[in-house]
């Protein structure tokens, strides 16, 4: 697969990934005690935390999108 994704959008996923992980784990909001709320929110932000480390998101490449110039 070829990377599809630039810088911009990648610091936006990272900066997106470490906060869901932060509000799913450390942030004790009464909206993110349920289980599937919590671990909800952690996997998409996991997601996120991996799609920008590796500058592949799947969905873009489905719909024919890409965010960088030199690709």
């Amino acid at each position: 697969m070829t990377a599809n994704m630039g810088m911009i959008d990648r610091i936006l996923r990272a900066a997106l990934g470490v906060v869901l992980l932060y509000l799913a784990f450390f942030s004790g909001l009464p909206a993110l005690a349920q289980p599937l709320w919590k671990y909800g929110a952690a996997l998409v932000g996991l997601v996120m935390l991996v799609t920008a480390a590796i500058r592949i998101c799947p969905l873009y490449s489905l719909l024919g999108i890409r965010t960088c110039r030199e690709c």
